[in-house]
């Protein structure tokens, strides 16, 4: 029997990581002018991705237990299309509902967080079932295109943004959504390879130890996920508003740079990359420093360059704790990344909106008014800097985690 051709269905998964890039780096982008068209608090741009990562979670949750009773193969050729689905809805959200814009704002991240959910579940582990001489190489790649499509996505929005007004963010919305047909039409026409969608770990001899090492992985990517999130989902807004940074140029050196050091370092995983655990600690610690500088710092430029350097710091911290998973727990499932991504998406879906939930209290406070008085700053701008601070609790928790898991799982080798 004719062994498949994969690279086109490597190929359809790379396509599918960098449009689903839009999910998450386009709304980001347009929270200033949300607020400012139709009224929309900090809190609840903040739900909306509280939302999107709550709706990936029961997503992953639900593959986490029962992945068995679905057809992977067909969902994920068409999970490309629910994410046009849902920017379709996001793009006509003023028309659908004129009086409150919001509801079809909620509805259509619903929709494409549906996708992207289904997205984290399935294509790393059909990535991982492609025979490959270098499967980290190729895990690193898939999601270092994810990288380099918020930088697509923020440098041509923003471009567009500047060029055509604000005013029309809904054909930028409506762009961006179109783009994941290309995803879907070369799935329809690839191979697919066998997956493993049972709980093998659960059947394994040690099976407790592999459930702590499950957890310990889990852990680490939900406060990698939170450092690297929050910064991502907020550094735009955080710019303008409490840097004072113009908003193209803080989008086009911000957060694109955010974007482009997040693919740049995975890249250079992929090519370059040894000792997993080591780079891990090394950039949830540096996450640390980066998250204080930007809430402490009153010179904007410490502040603007601590958060651009975030995604230098955070870029493997997703990937790479699925390296580490994969490397001192083989034969895991569908099930198994179908877990880490819940873990993940629940660390996205926290840090973002806690940080806005500070922001707004903080803003509201006479502290902050007082505090903002004595060193020239806006009450927002202490409540944004105060969001920074509050958040940088999940790296320094994760850098704690990270060095028990060292010896945790250099002490199981021994064994």
């Amino acid at each position: 029997m004719k062994t498949p051709n994969f690279k086109r269905t490597k190929l359809a998964c790379y396509c599918a990581y960098f449009t689903m890039s839009s999910i998450f780096s386009l709304p980001p982008l347009l929270f200033a002018t949300l607020q400012d068209m139709y009224g929309i608090s900090y809190t609840l741009l903040g739900t909306l991705v509280l939302t999107n990562f709550c709706t990936q979670l029961i997503i992953d949750l639900i593959f986490t237990f029962f992945t068995k009773y679905f057809n992977i193969k067909k969902i994920v050729r068409i999970m490309p299309l629910i994410t046009s689905a849902g920017l379709f809805i996001y793009a006509l959200s003023p028309t659908l509902f004129p009086g409150n814009p919001y509801i079809g704002l909620l509805i259509g991240t619903v929709v494409f967080s549906v996708s992207a959910g289904l997205s984290e579940v399935l294509l790393s582990p059909v990535i991982a079932a492609i025979p490959s001489d270098n499967p980290q190489k190729d895990m690193s790649l898939l999601h270092s295109l994810y990288a380099f499509g918020v930088f697509t996505v923020v440098v041509v929005s923003t471009l567009f943004i500047r060029f055509f007004g604000a005013e029309n963010w809904r054909y930028l919305t409506a762009f961006w959504a179109m783009l994941p047909m290309i995803a879907a039409a070369l799935f329809m026409l690839s191979p697919m390879p066998d997956m493993d969608v049972t709980n093998t770990q659960e059947e394994a001899k040690g099976a407790k130890r592999r459930t702590l090492a499950l957890a310990i992985c889990a852990g680490s990517i939900f406060f990698g996920s939170c450092a690297e999130n929050a910064m991502s989902n907020w550094v735009s807004t955080y710019m303008e508003n409490a840097l004072q940074v113009d908003k193209t140029f803080g989008d086009i050196l911000g957060m694109a740079m955010f974007a482009i050091l997040l693919g740049i370092a995975r890249i250079c995983y992929a090519k370059f990359g040894k000792n997993i655990m080591r780079v891990l600690i090394i950039g949830m610690a540096g996450a640390v420093v980066c998250y204080l500088v930007a809430g402490l710092s009153t010179n904007v430029i410490f502040a603007f360059i601590a958060c651009i350097l975030t995604g230098l710091f955070t870029a493997m911290l997703w990937p790479g704790t699925l390296i580490m998973m994969e490397e001192n727990l083989p034969c895991v499932g569908v099930a198994a990344y179908a877990f880490m991504a819940a873990s993940g998406d629940f660390g996205a879906s926290l840090a973002p909106q806690l940080l806005g939930i500070v922001v707004d209290n903080v803003a509201a406070s006479g502290f902050a008014v007082e505090l903002g008085a004595s060193l020239n700053l806006s009450a927002e701008q202490i409540g944004l800097k105060a969001g920074m601070l509050v958040t940088a609790i999940f790296p320094i928790i994760g850098t704690g985690l990270l060095a028990f898991a060292i010896r945790y799982f250099k002490k199981q080798r021994n064994r």
